[in-house]
């Protein structure tokens, strides 16, 4: 099975249509990332089963690349648990063994048996659902030829809404065990280990998209480029390489700022201290809202009031030490604080210490510019 995107876009027909028009969004303009797709395929040609995780933060290309590699592969199964109402198990186990049957078993099946297995699925409590859906995958599994492969791919499983399910089970009930031929693809912002929520027993990798800074740096270039063709004033190199910088390889925004400028063009424009704009689109700044809403919660205590601010003021890293002596806590208080961010931060190596920043610059003088934090 050849791993890598087709050149040409594939009609989304395929998929259910409450995921068609995000995966029509989050492809146009696509450009690069031959690295993670050739990760994949290498993934796929060495072990027979297994999880490939693709791991990145807020904006930085994962539901892109995910979307253009199942437009590329019509007959894998997708599910995207960050679309509004989908962060649901019964959601998810309803809509991928849904697929599953109308994709691997509908065509060679019996249509009793087929009508069975939809009964059975509308019938399922939730909790049961784990069980179907290994039974499925097993049973396709079976009638799969050695050069056939199953693959299931999934965007934010990190966005479930965990009161769905019990907490001892893995996120969306995935499985522990995998037949032969039978693959999941994830994406997800960063987490701590101990947290993942998935405790597999097959195959498995990585990729942390953070690891790969040139290639990301050539492929946000390849984008502008593409994305501006149509407007020579704005395509000099000095424009896109300024422009590449400030975005610090972050697609989404690029997206929202290149629309933007799209709108207003501007050809002798220059980037101020941050930005092209003297206000972020509003697609951006609700973007960035959302973010602020998840780093709240249901209220700050002291120390993470006093945390984000000193991340909000430093635009390069900390260490836990040392924001543990500007706010006079105790450093144990301040990495509860940080690992409940961690999808929202960076998080490197600095003279052999691990420093701590907000994961994009640009979000870092939003929540500073909008008065968010109090004194």
């Amino acid at each position: 099975m050849n791993s890598s995107p087709l050149p040409t876009p594939i009609s989304t027909a395929a998929y259910p249509k409450e995921f068609q028009q995000l995966l029509r969004e989050k492809t146009e303009n696509f450009a690069g990332r031959k690295f993670v797709f050739s990760a994949i395929s290498d993934f796929l040609d060495s072990h027979s089963r297994g999880y490939f995780t693709i791991v990145g933060t807020p904006g930085c290309g994962k539901s892109s690349i995910l979307a253009q590699y199942v437009r590329a592969h019509p007959r894998s199964i997708y599910y995207n648990a960050a679309v509004e109402g989908k962060n649901r198990a019964e959601d998810f186990l309803a809509s991928v063994c849904t697929q599953l049957i109308d994709k691997y078993l509908a065509a060679n099946g019996e249509t009793s048996e087929i009508v069975k297995l939809k009964s059975q699925l509308q019938n399922l409590e939730s909790d049961d659902g784990s069980w179907f859906l290994s039974l499925l995958l097993q049973q396709i599994s079976d009638k799969l030829n050695d050069r056939q492969k199953l693959i299931i791919v999934i965007d934010s499983v990190d966005a479930i809404a965990r009161t769905s399910q019990p907490p001892s089970t893995n996120l969306f009930y995935l499985p522990r065990y995998l037949g032969d031929r039978t693959y999941f693809i994830l994406a997800r912002r960063p987490f701590l280990r101990e947290k993942s929520g998935l405790l597999i027993e097959t195959p498995s990798q990585t990729l942390d998209l953070r690891d790969y800074p040139a290639q990301n740096r050539e492929d946000v270039l390849n984008y502008i480029q593409q994305y501006l063709s149509t407007a020579p004033d704005l395509t000099q190199p000095e424009f896109c390489q300024q422009l590449a910088t400030v975005s610090e390889n972050n697609f989404m925004y690029l997206s929202q700022m290149l629309r933007a400028i799209g709108e207003n063009p501007h050809p002798d424009a220059t980037l101020g201290e941050s930005s092209l704009l003297s206000e972020l689109p509003p697609g951006l700044a609700a973007y960035y809202q959302s973010h602020w809403l998840r780093m709240r919660g249901d209220g700050l205590s002291a120390v993470d009031l006093s945390v984000l601010n000193v991340l909000v003021k430093s635009p390069t890293g900390l260490s836990v030490s040392a924001i543990a002596n500007i706010i006079d806590q105790d450093e144990y208080d301040v990495e509860k604080t940080l690992d409940n961010w961690i999808e929202l931060l960076n998080k490197q190596e600095i003279g052999g210490e691990i420093c701590y920043s907000l994961y994009h610059n640009i979000f870092r003088e939003w929540l500073g510019k909008h008065s968010i934090l109090e004194s």
